[in-house]
């Protein structure tokens, strides 16, 4: 039976959910880990956990090519197996260097899904419709970070940080096993050659791009904060705030937030078209950064606990909402390049963000002024780039 589209975007969803998963339950079990390494209490080496996995995104440039070469199917069902093997392999890691390879080799596995996932939704949808159902695919899979902490610490009760470790593989060969009734696509007739040659000119034309190029670079930017943040959430509750026991449930309310936050850019989107959205989000991230920023500065790092975790809730839930926009702004003008287009994409932001971002976590031993800064600055960026973009899709032509 063909597969409807609430299937299809909760699989998408689902799909999606590996990379959030990948990384949100797994927080809560990182003072065990620095513990069976013989970390210090204050190590921010735990964070190269997620940046590693992260940085495991730069394989999307390989898969776009040949998704475009052999649709997305194929490329999906290979992300799967690198996914699942690699976070086992994690798991039962010996050490250290051992872990962070098998984690570069799941964020490959989950490259290879997110870049078919987004492909696909390109190849059936265009400009803010496209907004809209990458909207509502956010808001499903945003509930990841609500439930995964809680989760992490649920099964950390009754068993140990490896079981945690090994939750999102398994959950990954169910959602394998649910792919197995998605239906390719992009047909035979609109699918590309495979060579150097061609491959070379299609990245050339990508990142020639200028409305991608600008896009691209907003989200890479935000994403750098975010994932600094994220992969630094557990020291910077538990260590520079030493309220470890109240980790899960404010990464779970900036979840909620995040979520709905999505769900109203869904909604924005269909109404004001998702480059006026975008622009008024960006400038309302930069605002609320600014604000938090002075703080900062006037009376100490760290700033008071309510006033950075509003402020930071504020700006990821933002962030979380301007991701639609900006994918679909990029991918708009691509064509049948879309698979490449993703994939250059994927790479900018996650391999580049993820990097970037772990610069910062290991400039957080104690203090979050890095943060802060990254926050701002790149807000400013962001919005700056937003409002030099002075073109206009149909639907938003009066």
């Amino acid at each position: 039976m063909k597969m409807r589209p609430g299937e299809f975007i909760a699989l998408s969803a689902c799909t999606m959910t590996l990379t959030a998963l990948g990384i949100d339950i797994m927080l809560p079990a990182f003072g065990e880990v620095r513990k069976h390494f013989g970390l210090s209490a204050d190590s921010t080496d735990t964070a190269r956990i997620i940046s590693f996995f992260f940085m495991g995104q730069v394989a999307q440039i390989l898969f776009g090519a040949l998704s475009d070469r052999f649709g997305r199917l194929a490329i999906l069902r290979i992300g799967f197996p690198l996914y699942i093997a690699g976070g086992i392999i994690a798991a039962l890691a010996p050490d250290m260097p051992t872990m962070l390879a098998a984690r570069f080799f799941a964020g490959m596995g989950a490259s290879a899904v997110f870049m078919t996932t987004i492909a696909g939704v390109r190849d059936r949808f265009v400009g803010d419709e496209m907004a809209r159902i990458l909207s509502l695919i956010f808001t499903i899979f945003l509930f990841t970070p609500v439930i995964a902490p809680f989760l992490g610490l649920a099964i950390m009760s009754v068993g140990t940080w490896k079981m945690v470790f090994l939750a999102p593989p398994l959950f990954a060969v169910v959602v394998f096993l649910w792919s197995l009734r998605l239906e390719e696509s992009l047909p035979p007739a609109s699918r590309t050659p495979l060579n150097r040659a061609h491959v070379g000119r299609s990245i050339a034309q990508v990142i020639g791009n200028r409305t991608f190029l600008r896009y691209t670079t907003v989200t890479t930017l935000l994403f750098t904060a975010l994932s600094s943040y994220v992969s630094s959430s557990e020291h910077i509750v538990g260590e520079i705030y030493g309220r470890p026991e109240l980790f899960a449930w404010i990464f779970a309310g900036m979840g909620a937030m995040m979520s709905m936050c999505a769900l109203l850019n869904s909604r924005l989107s269909s109404l004001f078209g998702a480059r006026r959205t975008i622009k008024w989000l960006l400038a309302i991230y930069t605002i609320v950064g600014a604000v938090l920023l002075a703080f900062t500065w006037a009376f100490g790092d760290p700033p008071v606990m309510p006033l950075f975790f509003i402020a930071v809730t504020m700006m990821l839930a933002i962030n979380l909402a301007v991701e639609p926009n900006s994918s679909a702004l990029a991918l708009e003008p691509m064509g049948n390049m879309a698979g490449m287009a993703s994939a250059v994409y994927g790479t900018c932001f996650f391999f580049v963000g993820a990097t970037l971002g772990s610069v910062t976590s290991h400039m957080m031993a104690h203090g979050v002024f890095p943060l802060v800064l990254c926050f701002f600055v790149f807000g400013l960026i962001a919005v700056l780039l937003a409002f030099s973009d002075r073109s206009q899709t149909a639907a938003e032509v009066p």
